[in-house]
């Protein structure tokens, strides 16, 4: 019998195939919030190099994909997405009606991932952040013609615990990695520049640094938990003639809009065509 069958199910088993940052950040998540047990998770991986990351955390591990879905009914599939075709063609033979199987491979549709796997196979595809490893991820999924409600709520529910996880049509997939995969190294490059102005001024580097990004973290959580549209709290900071028309119009002169929607747009672009690729 597979692994799962001589014991008695205790709870949800979640299987990783691949074992890099993002499945681990996910697998970390899960296990933080109690959503399963550690000894509930089996990852896979070719070799031990990122699997002593899951052991770490009390998972079980394997250099055996098909062991996963043997072991597993809900399994995430964390690979390079030029390695994922082959993968899903590898335990293929092992899949099952039980099965729900979720990507989050970057630019590898739905389409492809049923073509790949048994007929009628529940398939799911989410779109991960970085600041899932802090568990404050941004998160779209979407999901195959053979997945319904109940597996997306599951999903929904299990990712909630690594961020913000929203489902959307397949077709936003590709502008959410443009706003927010990409988006976290625009984010960062705004942080910098916000920290070298105060260095200009002449205030201590790692100073600066720390407080840029404390000001974008309350700011954020200010726009989440209010629920205000960004224009009514930029709003709120300013007074006539005071500090902050003098820098927002120099925002404005360096373009500071049209550059960051641009960045979104090329991000986005980009990501569609490796999704053709």
């Amino acid at each position: 019998p597979a692994k799962g069958d001589e014991e008695p199910r205790t709870g949800l088993r979640v299987g990783f195939v691949g074992a890099g940052r993002m499945a681990e950040a996910i697998a970390q998540g899960l296990i933080r919030a109690g959503k399963v047990e550690a000894k509930q998770v089996l990852a896979s991986a070719p070799t031990d190099r990122n699997l002593c990351h899951f052991r770490a955390l009390g998972c079980q591990t394997t250099h055996s994909n098909q062991e996963v879905l043997q072991s597993c009914s809900l399994v995430i599939f964390a690979t390079k997405p030029q390695v994922l075709p082959a993968v899903l063609k590898e335990v293929a033979p092992v899949v099952t009606a039980e099965h729900v199987l979720v990507s989050v491979a970057a630019g590898v549709s739905l389409s492809t991932l049923e073509e790949l796997l048994p007929l009628n196979t529940r398939v799911l595809r989410v779109s991960p952040n970085l600041p899932c490893i802090v568990q404050e991820g941004a998160m779209v999924m979407a999901r195959g013609h053979h997945a319904g409600s109940e597996e997306a709520k599951l999903l929904q529910n299990l990712l909630e615990a690594c961020g913000q996880c929203e489902e959307v049509p397949e077709a936003y997939v590709d502008i959410h990695t443009g706003l927010s995969g990409s988006g976290v190294a625009f984010v960062c490059t705004f942080s910098e520049a916000l920290a070298e102005g105060a260095i200009k001024m002449g205030m201590p580097s790692a100073l600066a640094h720390r407080i840029a990004a404390q000001t974008l973290l309350g700011t954020a959580k200010l726009l989440q938990q209010e629920g205000q549209h960004p224009a009514q709290l930029r709003t709120d900071v300013l007074t006539p003639a005071g500090t902050t028309i003098y820098g927002l119009h120099a925002l404005e002169q360096g373009g500071l809009r049209a550059a960051t929607m641009s960045a979104v747009e090329a991000a986005t672009c980009r990501a569609k065509e490796l999704s053709r690729k």
